[in-house]
């Protein structure tokens, strides 16, 4: 039985192996990444069984990305391969040894061409969690309309929904990405989001109140990520706090999917309320201290290695 569906785009990732500007750049590393796949990579390592839905090209990226995937023990029935677009791309580099960039070549991809015709309903109906982020939300009408179809037939069965604002500015304003995110936060039950993208959909003066506002839209747990300064959990009208974890950052971006991924696989497993969300910083940290999306997502066994001074016993 599948835990968790999460459908989206993954990309083929190259990373510059040099500090500066892309220009000058050489050399680089292959590998994937995209928000969805990095949080089912994450759930699957902590022991839970995760599944991806999207499109893929036919092409050697498309080939990587499926490799990639199930070599980490993702369930990838649900990927369709597309014959007429290609993989979409991501490039990294370090313009500075402290600033990262990211890039992304999708537009006309085969992940923008997602569909609810590609849905694999069954999947969906039988997990215990769909995931579903804002970027899939943005990427085309096609896929926004994708996310909607998941979303109602997971709610039809059952099946909880939990939801990432992750908000990207190179897909959609804030303006119209506001009415949008405003319709789906309704129909979440698990919500994560950072302060500024809480901001885009409601009011609020602090962390606290800002996931009270998104809460009285309708999800029943609410997570703030707060990067180096925690996290904040509002769940069933209690209000936790999370302290960081400290860790030197190297590589920042997927640190909020390995966040997700941690508290979903800890709620899983029916972990109580600290201990989810002491994993979902673990998780995070892991995730920022070493190079690449997902390469550094922690399993069981390295749970604990980093942990605050207040941490749960586990």
């Amino acid at each position: 039985m599948i835990d968790l569906v999460t459908l989206g785009e993954s990309m083929a990732l190259f990373t510059a192996r040099r500090t500066g500007l892309l220009r000058h750049a050489r050399d680089f590393g292959l590998s994937v990444g995209g928000a969805e796949s990095n949080l089912a990579i994450g759930v699957t390592r902590l022991g839970r069984r995760a599944a991806w839905i999207g499109r893929v090209g036919a092409d050697e990226f498309g080939e990587l990305l499926r490799s990639t995937l199930a070599g980490e023990g993702v369930d990838v029935q649900g990927m369709i391969v597309d014959p007429d677009a290609p993989t979409g791309l991501m490039i990294k580099n370090r313009r500075t040894s402290e600033m990262v960039d990211v890039r992304y070549y999708r537009s006309g991809s085969a992940g923008s061409r997602l569909r609810p015709e590609d849905l694999d309903v069954s999947l969906i109906r039988s997990a215990r969690v769909l995931h579903i982020t804002g970027i899939t939300l943005a990427l085309s009408a096609s896929a926004r309309e994708a996310v909607r179809a998941a979303v109602a037939e997971a709610r039809d069965a059952g099946v909880t929904v939990s939801a990432d604002i992750n908000y990207r500015r190179a897909l959609w304003s804030p303006e119209e990405a506001s009415a949008v995110l405003r319709e789906t936060v309704a129909a979440t039950d698990v919500l994560f989001a950072t302060e500024a993208e809480a901001r885009l959909i409601v009011e609020g003066a602090d962390p606290v109140a800002l996931a009270g506002a998104l809460s009285d839209l309708g999800p029943r747990h609410v997570l703030v990520k707060r990067g180096p300064l925690g996290a904040v959990e509002l769940s069933d009208g209690v209000v936790r706090h999370a302290e960081p974890y400290h860790v030197t950052e190297l590589d920042p971006v997927g640190a909020g999917d390995a966040f997700a991924a941690g508290w979903l696989a800890e709620t899983l497993e029916g972990a109580g309320p600290e201990r989810r969300l002491a994993t979902a910083c673990a998780a995070g940290a892991f995730a920022v201290a070493a190079d690449g999306d997902w390469e550094s997502l922690p399993r069981r066994s390295d749970l604990d290695r980093l942990r605050p001074a207040d941490a749960v016993s586990r």
